[in-house]
């Protein structure tokens, strides 16, 4: 599997699931926070599956 996301939009990725999941966590918002695993695997893998679909890449390195 290629990697379709770049540091930037990993970066955002990650901090954004763990923002949503320590506000589910804490009580802010419902248990629909914990959405926030989504963002953080694919941030942490590098590869977003919606992007794969839509012909997106935002990873400045094609591997070959």
């Amino acid at each position: 599997m290629k990697r379709n996301e770049g540091t930037i939009d990993r970066a955002v990725r990650v901090i954004a699931g763990l923002a949503l999941i320590a506000l589910a966590a804490t009580g802010t918002v419902g248990a629909w926070g914990y959405i926030g695993v989504i963002p953080l695997l694919t941030g942490a893998i590098g590869l977003c599956p919606l992007y794969s679909l839509l012909g997106i890449n935002t990873c400045p390195v094609h591997r070959r």
